[in-house]
C-alpha cells in the first residue's frame, strides 16, 4: 500500500481538506478533466497550498484511492472474528467486495480508471495494487489460516482467492462499467455474494 507517508507527501492541517475537495472533483470531472483551479476551489485552499501537499495531480489521485481502499480493507479486518464460521467470514468479505463496487466511489473510480488507464497506465497499476491487489492479498492471508486450521481444503490459495473475488462480482462489474447500473440493486449484490459463498464452499469446503 502506497500512502502519503511512504511517498514523501507532506501532511498538515489542511491535508484532509485537500483530499476531500480533490475527491469530489475527480469523481465529477474525471482525472484528465479535473483542473488544479477546480480542486483548489472545491477544497477551499490556494493553489500554493495544494501544490505544497501534492506537487502533481497523479500523486493526489493515487493518495485518494490508496486511503479509501485501505480504509475499507481495515474495516473488514476489524470485523473478522476468529470464532466466525467459514461461511460467515466469506460472506463478510464478499459483502464488502460487492459493496465497494456498488458504492458511488467504487463505481466512479472504476469507470475513471477503465476510461483513462490507457493514457495513464501508472494510475491504473497503482489503483490495482491499492484496491483489487490489496483485497486479494488480505483474502489469501485468511484463506491460508483457514487451511491451516483444516477448515478448508485448498491446494492453490492464490487462485482460490481470485476465484472468490470474481464470483462476488458476477453480474455486477460489467453492467456498471457499461452503464447498465439501472439493472443493479443492493439485492443484486447480496445475491452475487450468496452464490459466491455457496460455490466456494462446494469446491473447497470439507467433505464428510
Amino acid at each position: 500500500m502506497t500512502t502519503a507517508a511512504q511517498q514523501g507527501v507532506r501532511r498538515g492541517r489542511k491535508f484532509d481538506q485537500v483530499l476531500e475537495g480533490a475527491r469530489a472533483v475527480f469523481l465529477r470531472d474525471g482525472f484528465d478533466g479535473a483542473s488544479v483551479d477546480d480542486i483548489a476551489r472545491e477544497a477551499g485552499v490556494s493553489k500554493a497550498t495544494l501544490y505544497a501537499y501534492f506537487p502533481d495531480k497523479q500523486l493526489l489521485f493515487k493518495e485518494i484511492c490508496a486511503q479509501e481502499c485501505l480504509r475499507q480493507a481495515d474495516e473488514v479486518e476489524a470485523e473478522i472474528d476468529p470464532l466466525m464460521s467459514v461461511e460467515a467470514m466469506l460472506t463478510l468479505a464478499g459483502e464488502r467486495i460487492a459493496g465497494f463496487i456498488l458504492s458511488d466511489f467504487g463505481q466512479n473510480a472504476c469507470r475513471l480508471i477503465v476510461g483513462e488507464g490507457a493514457r495513464f497506465p501508472e494510475l491504473a497499476r497503482d489503483f490495482y495494487r491499492n484496491g483489487p491487489g490489496l483485497v486479494h492479498d488480505r483474502l489469501v492471508h485468511h484463506l491460508h489460516l483457514l487451511v491451516q486450521k483444516d477448515a478448508l481444503q485448498i491446494d492453490d490459495v492464490d487462485l482460490a482467492a481470485e476465484q472468490f473475488i470474481q464470483l462476488c462480482k458476477a453480474g455486477l462489474m460489467e453492467k456498471l462499467v457499461f452503464r447498465m447500473d439501472h439493472q443493479i440493486t443492493a439485492e443484486s449484490g447480496r445475491r452475487a455474494v450468496r452464490g459466491a459463498v455457496q460455490m466456494f464452499m462446494a469446491r473447497y469446503g470439507l467433505r464428510d
